[in-house]
């Protein structure tokens, strides 16, 4: 199943890269950008960190922690090669020096441990085959006290605003992804979103994970969700 999704999702991006940001701005009313802003707020960017932005897509928030940076650099991943070529555009047009963008998996990460300050990912998450191993895999790649933070949809929990967030994304944002796109692969975003977990529980997932400090904010009625947590420093042992 889980290998059936993976190519399923591929062959969505891979067929939408060049419409995808345009899409994007129009199903959020462009307030994911606000979203990124405010999440980035979170970070506490040291002028040397490493960063890794985990399912990059076409690179806004690989772009947005470079330009945080005084030094060091950040390395955006993906699996879908077209996504990348966008992002690739994106960040030569932003002049970007200390970004770059390679395909790999976000279920087996190419990077030793500990090796990254900062984990990011954004709206990449329900789109993984095995959203508990990337979680884990950015522990892993993160140095103990970094910091992994992710930005996704979500479900409302307010009653009322419920059955306007289930209209809108079982009715009306398919057809628009339909009308901007060209096709009806678009409707994958609901699918995803509502077998995707509520914020609550994505806490929980993080935890497993290996994360403490885990917090979490709602955006936009709760449609969409931003998570962090920090990966522990190792327990010193006290001598007797």
């Amino acid at each position: 199943m889980n290998k059936r999704k993976e190519q399923h999702v591929h062959d969505v991006f891979e067929s939408i890269s060049g419409r995808y940001d345009r899409m994007n701005g129009v199903i959020s009313l462009k307030m994911h950008t606000l979203w990124r802003k405010d999440m980035m707020k979170r970070i506490d960017f040291q002028a040397n960190a490493n960063v890794l932005d985990v399912c990059a897509g076409t690179a806004d928030w690989t772009i947005a922690s470079a330009q945080h940076l005084q030094g060091g650099e950040v390395i955006g991943l993906d699996f879908s090669e077209r996504m990348l070529e966008v992002g690739r555009e994106k960040i030569r047009k932003a002049g970007v020096s200390n970004a770059r963008l390679i395909h790999g998996n976000a279920g087996e990460l190419p990077f030793a441990a500990e090796t990254f300050d900062i984990v990011t990912i954004g709206f990449g998450l329900r789109n993984v085959p095995e959203p508990h191993l990337t979680l884990k895999e950015m522990n892993r790649v993160l140095k103990p006290g970094g910091q992994a933070l992710c930005l996704e949809t979500s479900r409302p929990d307010n009653v009322f605003i419920k059955p306007v967030y289930s209209v809108y994304f079982q009715r009306v944002m398919p057809k628009l992804g339909k009308w901007f796109t060209g096709t009806d692969k678009y409707e994958w975003l609901n699918e995803s979103t509502v077998h995707f977990p509520n914020k609550q529980k994505l806490a929980r997932w993080f935890e497993d994970a290996g994360f403490e400090e885990v917090n979490y904010c709602s955006y936009a009625a709760g449609a969409a969700a931003g998570h962090w947590g920090f990966k522990p420093m190792p327990v010193k042992e006290e001598r007797e």
